[in-house]
């Protein structure tokens, strides 16, 4: 039966620049790592960066170890460290839109989808009271106007602007046909 050699030896043969040491330590401790790894609920690739990190660092650190026979420990307290730092750098990420959504061009439905909508959403406007029309229509415009250019414009206070676009848009909201929009949308984002 073979002795298996010591921490200690093996970490000295390391950082010598033994490369079988290396790959006993390696072999030795990996399972260590990988159990802290699915501690975390860190797999696949994530656990495989953590784990080459983990040994990055006892390679840039081997020589300075003091007490060889800690390794495990300070196995372990690294691999705790990097896979709170790769969670964390995780919950940081802003998804891409992209990922989200299907790259494919959109068809000519998504085209037709689009095109309805709009017409909808004019028809709908284009019912409400003149002076709310204009207002939504400024208000939704390219050029956007200040609201001191709308009261100008409108002959309105400024101090009623907000409160007159959100009541148009609640009275918007409520029509059948923005309403089944707005349920669209909502499934179409669920799905």
């Amino acid at each position: 039966m073979r002795r298996e050699t010591s921490v200690g030896a093996l970490l000295d043969s390391a950082a010598g620049g033994s490369e079988a040491a290396w790959r006993d330590l390696v072999r030795r401790y990996t399972p260590l790592v990988a159990a802290i790894c699915r501690r975390y609920g860190v797999v696949g690739a994530d656990a495989e960066d953590v784990g080459g990190n983990v040994w990055l660092r006892v390679v840039l650190h081997a020589a300075a170890i003091r007490e060889p026979e800690a390794l495990p420990g300070w196995l372990a307290t690294t691999t705790r460290h990097e896979c709170a730092a790769l969670l964390r750098a995780k919950h940081r990420e802003v998804p891409d839109d992209r990922e989200a959504v299907d790259l494919a061009e959109p068809g000519a439905d998504a085209d037709l989808l689009g095109d309805e909508r709009r017409a909808t959403v004019r028809r709908e406007v284009a019912r409400l009271p003149k002076r709310e029309r204009d207002l939504v229509s400024m208000l939704l415009s390219d050029a956007s106007p200040s609201y001191a250019e709308i009261s100008a414009r409108l002959g309105m206070p400024i101090g009623t602007i907000g409160p007159t676009r959100q009541r148009c848009l609640a009275r918007l909201r409520r029509t059948t046909a923005i309403a089944a929009l707005l349920d669209d949308e909502v499934h179409e984002r669920s799905a």
